[in-house]
C-alpha cells in the first residue's frame, strides 16, 4: 500500500509545482533546481526512512512521478524520451539519499 501512496503523493507534488510556478513542466519552473528538486530530495529521504530496506524505491517513485504530470500538463509526449533520460539522471541522488536513510532506519534500534 506504501507504493501506491507514494506514486499518488509524488504526482501530487509536481502538479502542485507546476500550479504553484505556471510551469508546463515541473523542470521548467524557475525554482526548481533551487526550492522544488532539493525539496522532493527531502521528501525522498523521509519516506526512504519509512520504507527501510526498500528505501531506494521512494526515491526512483518520487523522481518519476514527473513523468506523468509532463504527460498531463504538456500535452504531448514527443519528448518522452529525454523526459526520460532526464528523470534517470535525476533519480541518481534522490536513490541515492532515499536508500541511505531507508539503510540507516532499517538497521537502527530504538533506545
Amino acid at each position: 500500500m506504501k507504493i501506491p501512496v507514494l506514486l499518488v503523493s509524488g504526482v501530487l507534488y509536481w502538479l502542485f509545482v507546476c500550479w504553484v510556478t505556471g510551469a508546463a513542466e515541473p523542470w521548467d519552473a524557475d525554482a526548481y533546481w533551487r526550492l522544488w528538486y532539493p525539496a522532493s530530495l527531502g521528501l525522498a529521504a523521509l519516506t526512504g526512512a519509512a520504507f527501510k530496506t526498500r528505501g531506494w524505491m521512494a526515491g526512483f517513485i518520487l523522481t518519476f512521478a514527473q513523468l506523468p504530470v509532463i504527460w498531463l500538463t504538456a500535452g504531448t509526449i514527443s519528448l518522452w524520451v529525454i523526459g526520460l533520460a532526464m528523470s534517470c539522471v535525476l533519480a541518481v541522488p534522490a536513490v541515492a539519499i532515499s536508500g541511505f536513510t531507508g539503510w540507516f532506519a532499517a538497521r537502527s534500534r530504538p533506545l
